[in-house]
């Protein structure tokens, strides 16, 4: 558990260095397109998949060998032996504190899960994978395999058609695959503040990439409707 909870450590603080990095880019690239920064969080999720490091020695990123188990040290030293042993007794509380963080997101996430399923469960179909529920408030995706469009029963013809467009769209860019991604790798790196960043960052890119998308294929007055639509919705929200 200890090995790999430095190994997790390791991939987390390497990949600190990358998202500092987007930040940057996105500071300095605010007027591209959203879904570059969409692009530029992916790199990083590939980076938190993959552990590979670039091995150089102007390298800004540390070495693995600089997060070991003080156990591997203390074979190698036999006469700090006494030294050791403390310190790897906490670095096994602090595995298990980080599985067990791990596990409480999880479970937090499948708890919220079946009661949202649990609320729209008499949701009556619109048509297609659209649905429309009295119990909820503001429109949603469910759902990963065959994924769901779920809208409030109490919703303006002409806002349900542009909110219906909003969701289509994130579909269609696989967004609603995408943010359960975010959400585990987060899981995994709950421990690390510069992770929850990214996470909300994700979040908010996706929704404007998703907007940038629909907006392109709409007239001026039809934007300006599709706007105020999001707004009403983010207001019941």
């Amino acid at each position: 558990m200890s090995a790999l909870f430095l190994k997790v450590l390791h991939m987390s603080v390497c990949a600190s260095w990358l998202v500092l990095a987007v930040l940057l880019l996105r500071l300095c690239l605010r007027r591209a397109p959203k879904w570059f920064n969409v692009l530029l969080w992916g790199i990083v999720a590939v980076r938190l998949i993959f552990p590979f490091s670039v091995k150089s020695p102007l390298s800004l990123l540390p070495r693995t060998e600089a997060i070991r188990p003080a156990a591997i040290a203390a074979q190698a030293q036999p006469a700090q032996i006494s030294s050791a042993a403390p310190a790897q007794s906490w670095l096994s509380i602090l595995a298990w504190v980080w599985l067990a963080g791990a596990a409480a997101l999880l479970l937090y996430t499948m708890v919220s899960t079946l009661r949202l399923r649990h609320r729209v469960r008499e949701a009556v179909r619109l048509r297609g994978n659209i649905y429309q529920s009295e119990r909820i408030d503001s429109p949603f995706v469910l759902g990963t395999i065959r994924p769901r469009i779920y809208l409030p029963y109490r919703m303006d013809s002409r806002d349900r058609q542009h909110v219906i467009a909003h969701e289509q769209a994130h579909l269609r860019r696989g967004d609603h695959l995408w943010k359960p991604l975010g959400f585990l790798l987060l899981t995994i790196h709950w421990f690390n503040p510069v992770m929850w960043l990214s996470y909300v960052l994700l979040c908010r890119d996706i929704e404007l990439a998703c907007d940038e998308t629909v907006i392109r294929e709409l007239g001026c007055e039809q934007r300006a409707d599709y706007m105020q639509a999001l707004v009403s919705c983010s207001v019941n929200r």
